[in-house]
C-alpha cells in the first residue's frame, strides 16, 4: 500500500535506534482530539475515496518542526494501534509529514478500518497519545 521513500527509510532507521525509541514523549493537552471528518463510521465508499482529518486542541506542523502542542497526522489502515507505537513504519501507516489534512486512498473491496494518530516532530505519539476512534468503512466497486 505504501512505498518507503529515502526520507522515510532514514526516519525509520533513526526511530529504530534504542536511544530514540526511549526518548521522552512530548506532552499533549488533555482535551486534544484528532478525528476523521469524512468518511463517517459505517460509510459505504468507492474504491478510491477522500479521507478528511480533523484536529482540535492542538495545531498541525510538518515533521521535523519541534513546536509545542503540534504534530502531524498518520493514517492507520487495517492496523492495530498502541499508545507507544512507532507511527513512521509499516505498510498500514500513511505518513503526512508535510502537515496535510486530507488524502485520497484506494482500497480493495471489503471492510476496512481507519484511524488517525498524531505524531510529534519525530513521529512519536504524544503523552497522552492523540488518537482518533477507529472507524470502519465498506468499499464497494
Amino acid at each position: 500500500m505504501k512505498k518507503l521513500t529515502g526520507l522515510s527509510l532514514a526516519l525509520a532507521a533513526l526511530l529504530s535506534l534504542p536511544a530514540v525509541a526511549q526518548m521522552e514523549r512530548q506532552s499533549a493537552p488533555e482535551d486534544a482530539r484528532v478525528y476523521i471528518v469524512s468518511p463517517a463510521n459505517g460509510a459505504v465508499v468507492p474504491t478510491t475515496f477522500t479521507v478528511i482529518f480533523g484536529l482540535s486542541g492542538m495545531g498541525v506542523a510538518p515533521a521535523g518542526m519541534d513546536m509545542d502542542n503540534t504534530g502531524h497526522h498518520h493514517l492507520l489502515i487495517n492496523g492495530e494501534s498502541t499508545p507507544d507505537m512507532d507511527v513512521s513504519m509499516g505498510d498500514e501507516v500513511i505518513h503526512f509529514g508535510l502537515g496535510q489534512t486530507e488524502t485520497t486512498v484506494t482500497l480493495e473491496p471489503g471492510e476496512h478500518t481507519l484511524q488517525l494518530i498524531l505524531g510529534d516532530y519525530l513521529h512519536i505519539p504524544h503523552d497522552p497519545p492523540v488518537m482518533s476512534p477507529v472507524i470502519t468503512v465498506t468499499v464497494k466497486e
